[in-house]
């Protein structure tokens, strides 16, 4: 939409709101005969609805459940919260004032956008990107500069480089934990070198999570378990944590939280106002019922893991077998998704067409990143199919793959 035609009444910033590839693509693979590996949904045949239900029943037993809440969020969660992220920082104790509870973590990047970017400031992002950060800044009138990641996360080296030739972003975004799109997983000296950067240079580093409790395994791990190293937010006093309980839950609580500085929490907090007033006290108690249950939550989580591990093993190992030294395809160590790029220069953009003809989904790198190496790219989330399903996702990807390279 051009800013100089603008329909009658409507903002000039609505001029460069653009919707996101992804939930455009949702909508077209709402077919039955669809498979879709395009979604960042997690399995809904492994959201636990009986445990859900009985928390519903429980927290209706208070008043507190049906009544309005704090802005911040309703202090059980927040309390149930900061005891978790003192957990994962190794002890370190974690205030409750400093944990703001959202409707989703994606409000939880609006508001803090607004809160920390003025138009026209710098925010610096991984590429590939997160569609939903990128949308977000963009409302925001920010001027995105992308670093590119590998396999150990964003190059804080070339963002060091960009810092020392005068680059000065108010905010840094990275998703550093099995990262959307790519997969991968931040090593634990560039989270140490992002959170000195952010110190020495006065910045804010955004430290987005919704995926750091599904791990899989152990291999590579200096750690142990498979978890990833620790968060961030350990090394420097500049790092705003976001997580959610849609990934380990379910989506439908529209619960997420960022803990941050108390200056911060102040001002997202007033912006809240605005917003919503508060969110649904009858959904926060029900995550914190589910949350603070640390024995049954445990159990919960261990099977999430061998599940999404399972079926990134079933999606992997059917690419490797169906195209061969044709695409590169990464090993998810956790959360929900693959990335693959075709090694004889098919455009995944033409290729999704031809899949959707054949039953198939997937998101092509295009949709979160525009450098051109990204065009023979594609995200695949193998969280919400089953092995099976997965198997037949890959056969029909390769019938697509085949109808448009004999054209």
């Amino acid at each position: 939409m051009s800013s100089t035609h603008l329909p009658a009444g409507l903002a000039r910033r609505t001029a460069s709101l653009s919707s996101s590839a992804i939930r455009d693509l949702l909508a077209l693979t709402a077919r039955d005969d669809v498979i879709s590996l395009a979604g960042g949904l997690p399995a809904t045949d492994l959201i636990p609805v009986d445990r859900i239900a009985a928390a519903a029943e429980a927290v209706l037993q208070s008043p507190d459940a049906v009544q309005y809440c704090e802005t911040a969020g309703h202090r059980t969660l927040r309390s149930v919260i900061s005891a978790r992220e003192s957990a994962v920082r190794g002890g370190v104790p974690v205030s409750t004032d400093t944990v703001v509870v959202t409707h989703g973590s994606q409000q939880a990047l609006t508001l803090l956008a607004q809160a920390l970017i003025d138009p026209g400031a710098v925010v610096v992002v991984d590429e590939p990107a997160y569609t939903g950060a990128l949308q977000v800044f963009s409302i925001a009138e920010a001027r995105i500069e992308a670093i590119e990641i590998d396999a150990d996360g964003m190059n804080t080296a070339e963002l060091e480089r960009r810092l020392t030739a005068g680059l000065r972003p108010a905010v840094v975004h990275t998703v550093a934990n099995f990262h959307n799109p790519r997969g991968v997983t931040m090593s634990e000296p560039r989270r140490r070198h992002l959170a000195a950067l952010a110190d020495h240079y006065g910045f804010w580093v955004i430290e987005d999570d919704p995926y750091g409790e599904i791990w899989f395994a152990a291999t590579g791990s200096t750690h142990g378990t498979g978890a990833p190293p620790p968060p961030i937010a350990c090394f420097g006093d500049r790092v705003i944590r976001l997580s959610s309980a849609s990934k380990i839950l379910a989506p439908t609580l529209r619960v997420g939280w960022f803990v941050a500085p108390p200056a911060v929490c102040a001002a997202v907090e007033l912006l809240k106002q605005g917003a919503d007033l508060c969110g649904s006290s009858m959904t926060q108690l029900m995550a914190a019922n589910m949350l603070g249950d640390t024995a049954w939550l445990d159990a919960h989580l261990a099977i999430l893991r061998g599940e999404y591990a399972c079926r990134a093993k079933a999606l992997t190992d059917a690419l490797d077998a169906e195209f061969s030294a044709r695409l590169t395809v990464s090993r998810p160590t956790g959360g929900m998704f693959a990335w693959a790029t075709f090694e004889d220069g098919t455009d995944t953009d033409e290729l999704l067409a031809a899949a959707l003809e054949h039953g198939v989904a997937f998101v092509p790198g295009s949709a979160f990143a525009s450098a051109e190496q990204y065009g023979r790219s594609l995200r695949l989330s193998f969280a919400g199919s089953t092995p099976a399903e997965l198997a037949e996702a890959v056969r029909r990807l390769s019938a697509a793959h085949a109808s448009i390279r004999t054209h």
